[in-house]
């Protein structure tokens, strides 16, 4: 019996492996100002099935590939929701280029409520990159997005949020990779043009034997213009950063070329291009009277660790002036979480 079951899910694996749609056939064939809606069929060896949307919009006329991912979290429903939106939104009669987008990137986390984690096979998608073709589900959707969809791109944005414990200020974020100085340029370029108030940036260190881990940084690891969109908050819908992360991707899109004119305000974005995590030394309650967005200075108590019956265990210090990128807005803390990310521009 044990053997008939493993032959089963055998052919079963075989069968999605040949229906899988050619990705790159897509791209190239067909005709021209077209939408392809498709699903790339994973499982792995425990029998843990995935079904990731794809959607493929190419435009009149030939163009940059540009691709915004989504869901790689469960539960940052804004940026889920924003990419939902374009999808209805973007006319491929008025798109030069190609548009690749995947609103849901991890959907057994976003169907089982959990914000880090597949349920499936505990893995968080945004540290196993680049993946493994034979590796848990959750790595093979990471190898999936790593090897069909960044080598295709021109342009990789991998759309976030707050979680359902972060307390959020929204932005746009890079790596500044000197190893890679023309991308940067126009990386540092979109951003701006993105029309956010905030742009973060974080220095690319990474050897390129070592795995990038994150969505994005795998892109930067492999050479393309890539960038992250943080907005939205503790696990809800909001209306007001769907918005944003819209005119964002509509700003991008017409500063690459790909779609329309730009919507943007004059913005006097404030860079941030230092991060200071603090972390929490011991387990229990946290508390804060701060909110993401605050200015605080050096030296500044920023936060409280409590135990079960109230009692102060210890402080949370800021050692940098700066503003409030995140912070947990749920009072659960673990001894080394990271509490709060204070961002500063040195």
């Amino acid at each position: 019996m044990h053997k008939i079951i493993l032959t089963l899910l055998s052919l079963i694996a075989l069968t999605i492996l040949q229906a899988q749609p050619n990705i790159q056939a897509i791209l190239t064939e067909g005709i021209p100002a077209t939408r392809d809606d498709i699903y790339v069929e994973l499982q792995d060896d425990e029998g843990n099935l995935s079904s990731i949307p794809v959607s493929i919009i190419k435009g009149k006329e030939g163009g940059p590939v540009f691709t915004i991912i989504a869901g790689v979290h469960g539960v940052e429903y804004s940026s889920i929701i924003a990419a939902y939106d374009l999808l209805k939104e973007i006319d491929a009669a008025q798109l030069k280029g190609t548009l690749i987008i995947i609103p849901l990137a991890n959907p057994s986390a976003f169907y089982g409520r959990t914000p880090f984690l597949n349920p499936q096979d505990n893995l968080n998608l945004n540290r196993v990159f680049p993946g493994s073709e034979d590796g848990s589900i959750t790595e093979q959707i990471a190898h999936f997005i790593t090897t069909e969809i960044i080598p295709v791109s021109d342009v990789f944005i991998d759309m976030h949020g707050g979680d359902a414990n972060e307390d959020l200020l929204s932005f746009i974020g890079y790596y500044k990779n000197e190893g890679q100085p023309q991308n940067t340029a126009t990386i540092k370029r979109l951003a701006e043009a993105s029309g956010f108030d905030y742009v973060v940036s974080w220095p690319y260190t990474l050897p390129p034997d070592q795995p990038a881990k994150y969505a994005f940084k795998q892109a930067v690891q492999d050479g393309k213009v890539a960038l992250t969109i943080e907005a939205g908050k503790l696990g809800n819908v909001q209306e007001e950063a769907v918005n944003l992360i819209k005119k964002g991707i509509y700003n991008i899109l017409a500063e690459t070329g790909n779609y329309g004119t730009t919507t943007k305000e004059a913005v006097d974005f404030i860079y941030l291009n230092q991060q200071e995590y603090l972390k929490s030394s011991d387990q229990g309650l946290f508390f804060s009277h701060h909110s993401a967005g605050d200015q605080v200075e050096a030296g500044a108590i920023v936060g409280m660790i409590k135990d079960e019956f109230g009692t102060l265990i210890s402080t949370i210090v800021t050692p940098v002036a700066g503003t409030i990128l995140y912070k947990i807005g749920t009072p659960p803390v673990n001894v080394g979480e990271t509490v709060m990310c204070v961002g500063y521009h040195k």
